[in-house]
């Protein structure tokens, strides 16, 4: 993949937007000693080559119920026919259009090792968490081992990316 080139100024409204994805345009432009007109067009510039993705709103999951995280390795077949009717389709296809469908899975990454994914889990309670395990993930026809971790704190936690 080609890195994009980000002179400092665009950095720096990188980092503010990262910092506070709420302020308005006057007030990034005044972080970062640029006039309004030229920071808009930068920050439009950075979205339209997708450096910045989307904004969103960060929430606090156990303010919303949700006090439990599980680290989930998932180990796939890797031979032998997929569910019916899914000719050519591999069993990592399958599992991958499952994830999107389970809402406490809240990011699937694919791995090098002995598993081929890990899944974080946000999910209410312990009772939560076997349900969803027993009843989706288990149940997947391409998976064939999963193994749990649960965090006991988080001591640091950001979305922020190091702006070099």
């Amino acid at each position: 993949m080609a890195n994009i080139e980000l002179d400092a100024i665009d950095r720096r409204i990188l980092a503010t937007l990262q910092e506070n994805g709420r302020l308005s345009n006057q007030e990034i432009a005044e972080r970062v000693n640029l006039s309004p007109s030229p920071c808009l067009r930068r920050i439009r510039r950075l979205e339209e080559i997708g450096v910045i993705r989307g904004y969103v709103a960060l929430l606090d999951a156990q303010k919303l119920g949700l006090d439990l995280l599980a680290y989930v390795n998932v180990r796939l077949e890797k031979r032998g026919p997929t569910a019916a009717g899914r000719e050519g389709v591999t069993h990592a296809e399958l599992f991958r259009a499952a994830v999107q469908t389970w809402p406490e899975v809240v990011a699937c990454h694919a791995m090098t090792g002995d598993m081929d994914f890990l899944l974080r889990v946000q999910v209410e309670d312990m009772a939560h968490f076997s349900r969803f395990v027993q009843d989706q993930l288990l149940h997947h026809p391409s998976v064939i081992d999963v193994k749990s971790s649960f965090s006991l704190q988080t001591f640091k936690e950001t979305t922020a990316l190091p702006i070099l």
